[in-house]
C-alpha cells in the first residue's frame, strides 16, 4: 500500500503534469496563430508528451492500492510576445517542474518509499533531456535574434524535430 505522503505528492504532480499538458497546448495554439506551423507541431507533440507523464503517474499510483485525484486548476497563459518568449516560459516551466519532481523524490526516501524512488529516476532523468532540449532551442532563437529568415529556420528546425519525435504510450515509458 502506498504510503498517503507519498500519494499526497504524486497527485500534485498529476496535477502539475495535466498543467504542462495545457500550457504547450496553448503555446501551440499561439504558435498556430501567430505563423510558426513547425512550432505548433513541435508544441502539439510535447502536449501529448506531458500527458502522457501524468497517466504514467496515474497508473503507478493505482498499481500500489492509491487513488490518483484530479484537482482544479488555472488555465494557463495564452498570450506571448513572440516565439522567444513562448520558448523562456518553457524553460522556466520546466525548472520549475523538476524542483517538483526532485521534491517529491525527496518524500519518497523520507518515508522510505524505495519502488516509488525507483520508478521516480524516470521523471529525474526526463528533466535532465527537456531541459537540454529547451536550452539548445533557446540558444538558437537567440543566435538569429529577430531575423525573419532565421526564425524562419527556427520554425523549420522545430518541425522537423515534430515529425521525429513519436509520442509513447504510458506503459512504453
Amino acid at each position: 500500500m502506498m504510503n498517503k505522503n507519498v500519494e499526497k505528492a504524486i497527485n500534485e504532480q498529476i496535477n502539475k503534469e495535466e498543467f504542462s499538458s495545457r500550457l504547450y497546448l496553448a503555446m501551440a495554439i499561439w504558435c498556430d496563430a501567430n505563423g510558426f506551423p513547425g512550432g505548433a507541431e513541435f508544441l502539439y507533440k510535447h502536449a501529448d508528451e506531458e500527458r502522457v507523464h501524468m497517466l504514467k503517474l496515474v497508473h503507478f499510483v493505482a498499481d500500489r492500492g492509491g487513488q490518483a485525484k484530479l484537482m482544479p486548476m488555472d488555465p494557463p497563459e495564452q498570450n506571448y510576445k513572440d516565439l522567444l518568449d513562448v520558448f523562456q516560459q518553457i524553460m522556466k516551466h520546466e525548472e520549475f517542474i523538476t524542483e517538483s519532481i526532485n521534491k517529491m523524490y525527496g518524500v519518497a526516501l523520507k518515508e522510505n518509499e524505495f519502488t516509488t524512488a525507483n520508478f521516480l529516476q524516470w521523471y529525474i532523468t526526463e528533466q535532465v533531456e527537456e531541459e537540454k532540449l529547451f536550452s539548445t532551442i533557446l540558444d538558437k532563437i537567440s543566435l538569429v535574434g529577430t531575423d525573419k529568415a532565421g526564425m524562419f529556420h527556427i520554425d523549420k528546425e522545430l518541425e522537423g524535430m515534430a515529425a521525429s519525435k513519436t509520442v509513447p504510450s504510458p506503459e512504453d515509458v
